[in-house]
């Protein structure tokens, strides 16, 4: 099952709940806090995205294995394009992956097998912009509203009228972005996974929340050729240290849990 992490493509609903995950900028994002080398996330890791995208289309070898940090955390990729940044695809995972295997899978998933639109061209390369989200610190809320808009991400779990169990996530940018407030984030998420009756309080009251937060870092087209030109033998170049491997007991996103849920390698659209 996809998951996925964004609100738009205004609000289409379907059940392979899509998500928005990216804002356009090229700095670690660590939910307000100052980005320090205690993040996990690192440019390099949405330039690889972008390698094996370039590949797929191209019908070329895959990258090599990248130097970056090989932990595990449930992630996602998105991918917007031109200069309003419309979203283009976005697709992960809440199961633990480590970053080679996932980033190298979902930058092609994202891009060509997001139900709401069609698969990425090459001719669309240049145009696009990649971010990759890592997802941390889940926690069980207490009610639906025990989160915070701007700082966490959401996943809820309901039942639909039919009384089939559904499954829906948001990435904490989406409810700032689309300048909701908690209920109406909630409202929103429902009808994404699907739930056609009425929302009642007794509906809201029902949902089973985990919150979360998440490390995100963007990088656009014109990003990716500028590295690939300063990189030398394939060491980069541009400041980042690629043997630059994060503890997973300094990293700040070390409080994610390796099997959220039932979902077992579960892709999420949104």
């Amino acid at each position: 099952m996809a998951a996925g992490c964004c609100g738009v493509k205004k609000q289409k609903l379907n059940n392979s709940m899509p998500s928005i995950c990216c804002n356009g900028t090229s700095s670690v994002q660590t939910n307000g806090l100052p980005a320090h080398d205690t993040t996990t996330i690192r440019p390099e890791m949405c330039y690889f995205c972008f390698d094996v995208l370039h590949c797929h289309l191209h019908n070329s070898d895959v990258p090599k294995t990248p130097s970056f940090c090989n932990d595990a955390f449930p992630l996602f990729v998105t991918w917007k394009i031109g200069r309003d940044k419309r979203l283009r695809g976005c697709i992960g995972t809440f199961t633990a992956m480590s970053l080679h295997g996932g980033l190298r899978e979902y930058s092609v998933t994202s891009a060509m097998k997001d139900s709401r639109f069609s698969p990425v061209t090459k001719e669309e390369l240049p145009r696009l912009h990649c971010s990759v989200s890592i997802l941390t610190r889940f926690e069980d809320a207490q009610n639906y509203l025990d989160w915070e808009v701007g700082r966490h991400g959401i996943r809820i779990e309901f039942y639909n009228e039919r009384g089939s169990k559904k499954t829906a996530t948001y990435l904490p940018e989406v409810a700032p972005e689309q300048g909701w407030d908690r209920v109406q984030t909630i409202d929103s998420l429902l009808r994404k996974g699907g739930f056609k009756g009425a929302i009642t309080p007794d509906v809201r009251n029902a949902i089973k929340l985990t919150r979360y937060q998440s490390e995100k870092l963007t990088v656009g087209y014109q990003d990716y050729v500028n590295q690939k030109a300063s990189s030398t033998n394939g060491v980069i170049t541009n400041g980042y240290h690629h043997n630059h491997h994060v503890p997973p007991s300094s990293a700040s996103s070390s409080h994610h849990h390796h099997h959220h849920g039932s979902n077992h390698h579960s892709n999420h659209r949104s």
